[in-house]
């Protein structure tokens, strides 16, 4: 099939639209066979059309400059002339088009013996049959001029024509409706299911029926993965147990693997409502309490959760999770049969840096259940300097079960890091790190940073002026800070609150919220270096380095929020991703 071909089919089966009309056909889903593996159907595309290729989306689009540059690009300046000769030839406009071909909505699958098979309801019943015909011109014109025209065939099976334009893939328009499979054998298989001579459908799949019910009936599109097989793969089953050679993994992805692991289906639905995409997943399996070693991501109390994210100025990303570090170095043994070096290694240095203490019992229990890492784009004072390459600060914060006690051991420990780091440095030849004990408020915090007083040029300092490492103790809470900014800004934001206790998130045990805008700041701000790096280590050219970080940074501040949360609902494990959309900025 010629590129250009697939460029037309890829853009229809890539949107679609109105809910269908004419006369009635059986839900799409009865043409899959039983033992899809996955089961994507685009029940609303108009939904997803009028939010995401409006016209006010479509202006913003094409004033950008970046668009600009891609029209005088040969490729693409083919894709929007096939896409004109198609609305000529249909008599329609591009959109128009895409809601009458596509207006029952679309059905992907994907089948274990590597097959893939699509159905297409239309709108318009002579439109699609228009289409089609151009399509076969097409086709046959291309193959003439290669010399393969033996390869666009069309034969009958039962009363369907089906078609093939490259010998391998195989369709058929049955009144409304296209079907396409990558092989005849599957698409065989399909029209037996539309003529309802063929078996059992994915309709007639128990998982699949429990699974639907979970995502329920009303979403813009919905999903259905069979786990099962897939979790037996070896590439998969490595994946999922890297998190018990990773004693970090395990900490951040706690319960997720093990979800994944134990669940027959993933069921996802996909809503949009001004501008927002909200997906949720959900699949059957869970982790229960003690004695599961990831029991300690788990709330075992109704009210108990993780925390809601803390707000600072200029935030790119909050991370909060619930996690008992006492209950998972506890469990240690069995998350991690085979201590690594590098567990070895932390054991040994926490030993030296509480002076001894159980680094389970006397340490990590002194910390309530809960993490949140903050990380904020950073404001530098001139008068201190600029580093070349801009950083982002970042923070951990936990609360203390006995702040009064246990504050001077944390700040011990802190003081011995910072002085080894020293140590370590100093037999290099390499500058130090300059503590001191600034107030902000009513609140001490211990500040190491490096001086800048002998640089040449302050505006181009060495990467290592990033980092400030802060501790500060405000109220019940330990703050371990990149920066003294962040950290004075996270003593502010703890303060808000007046000392009163927020209440958790119930049931959630991780939330995520990235800043799309701020991350585009950040990539923004630090464009040239990462421009020369793309020339140094792709061996792009200039213009191509520029024009793939300009793309990436203009995607990015059309992303205004993405908030991520993972809890158990109901019997299930759920996740719930949305992410706000604005238009792009030229």
């Amino acid at each position: 099939m010629s590129a250009r071909i697939g460029w037309v089919l890829g853009l229809i089966l890539a949107v679609s639209a109105l809910p269908a009309s004419g006369r009635a056909q059986m839900p799409a889903v009865q043409c899959v066979p039983e033992d899809a593996l996955i089961c994507l159907h685009i029940a609303r595309p108009t939904v997803l059309l009028d939010q995401l290729a409006d016209d006010e989306m479509v202006q913003a689009i094409r004033s950008l400059s970046l668009y600009q540059q891609q029209t005088s690009d040969p490729g693409f300046q083919e894709f929007l002339n096939v896409i004109q000769f198609l609305e000529t030839s249909l008599d329609t406009d591009w959109r128009s088009g895409l809601a009458q071909l596509t207006g029952g909505g679309i059905t992907l699958a994907v089948c274990p013996d590597e097959t893939v098979l699509a159905v297409v309801d239309s709108q318009d019943e002579h439109l699609l049959g228009r289409l089609h015909e151009i399509f076969v011109n097409i086709a046959r014109s291309e193959a003439q001029k290669a010399g393969t025209s033996e390869k666009v065939t069309s034969r009958e099976y039962g009363d369907a024509t089906v078609w093939s334009f490259d010998g391998r893939e195989a369709h058929a328009v049955i009144g409304q409706r296209f079907i396409f499979a990558n092989r005849f054998e599957r698409l065989q298989v399909a029209l037996d299911q539309q003529a309802s001579k063929g078996k059992t459908s994915l309709a007639d799949n128990s998982a699949y029926q429990v699974a639907r019910r979970a995502a329920g009936s009303d979403a813009v599109a919905t999903a259905f993965v069979n786990l099962k097989p897939l979790v037996g793969l070896p590439p998969v089953t490595e994946a999922l147990d890297k998190s018990r050679k990773n004693p970090l993994a395990a900490l951040l992805l706690a319960g997720i693997s093990e979800s994944l692991r134990d669940s027959n289906w993933l069921a996802l639905r996909l809503d949009v409502k001004d501008r927002t995409l909200a997906l949720r997943a959900l699949v059957d399996g869970q982790v229960a309490g003690p004695p599961n070693p990831a029991a300690f991501a788990v709330p075992q109390n109704a009210g108990a959760g993780a925390r809601p994210s803390l707000s600072v100025p200029r935030r790119i990303a909050a991370l909060s999770l619930y996690r008992d570090l006492h209950g998972f170095y506890a469990a240690k043994d069995k998350l991690f049969p085979e201590r690594t070096s590098g567990l070895i290694f932390f054991e040994n240095m926490m030993g030296i840096f509480f002076t001894g203490r159980d680094l389970t019992s006397e340490v990590l229990a002194e910390a309530e259940p809960g993490i949140q890492i903050v990380v904020a784009e950073q404001r530098f004072d001139p008068a201190e300097g600029t580093p070349a390459v801009k950083l982002p600060a970042f923070a951990a914060i936990l609360r203390l079960r006995r702040p009064q006690q246990f504050g001077s051991v944390v700040e011990e420990a802190w003081q011995k890091a910072i002085g080894l780091i020293n140590f370590t440095r100093g037999q290099q030849a390499l500058p130090g790190l300059i503590i001191d004990r600034p107030s902000h408020g009513q609140i001490k915090y211990t500040l190491a940073y490096f001086s800048a007083g002998e640089a040449a040029d302050k505006e181009k300092l060495d990467t290592r002026f990033n980092v400030r490492p802060t501790l500060a103790l405000p109220g019940d809470y330990l703050v371990l800070s990149s920066t003294d900014g962040l950290a004075r800004d996270l003593i502010d934001a703890l303060s808000q609150a007046g000392g009163e206790d927020v209440a958790p998130l119930a049931r959630t045990d991780s939330l995520l919220e990235i800043s799309g805008k701020r991350v585009a700041s950040i990539l923004a701000s630090n464009r040239q270096t990462l421009v020369r790096q793309d020339m140094v280590k792709k061996g792009k050219t200039k213009e191509e380095a520029e024009a793939g970080v300009d793309m990436l940074v203009t995607l990015l501040t059309c992303v205004d929020h993405v908030k991520l949360s993972i809890g158990r609902q109901n019997d299930l494990t759920q996740a719930d991703l949305s992410m706000r959309l604005g238009l792009p900025k030229p």
